[in-house]
């Protein structure tokens, strides 16, 4: 019994040093299925949320919430649409 409350106390002394935090992402989905609709905001990537509405219709768009981590970030490289 005494080895219960050992391991109990050390897992709350655990859960109670870690910071929950809200995880942070760029990307959402909403879905648009017949019986209502839903989002997930859980993507990291575009083609990620796109992956994931594929075949249940939906579609993506950038999560207004999202706040990138605090430092600095590279600039984002420019594509050209045509090949030169």
């Amino acid at each position: 019994m005494k080895l219960l409350f050992a391991i109990l106390a050390i897992c709350v002394a655990v859960a109670a040093t870690t910071r929950a935090e809200a995880q942070n992402y760029p990307w959402c989905s909403y879905y648009t299925a017949s019986g209502g609709g839903g989002t997930n905001c859980g993507f990291t990537t575009f083609q990620q949320c796109l992956d994931n509405v594929r075949g249940i219709g939906g579609f993506c768009d950038r999560n207004t919430q999202y706040r990138p981590p605090p430092g600095p970030h590279p600039s984002p490289k420019l594509q050209s649409r045509y090949p030169s």
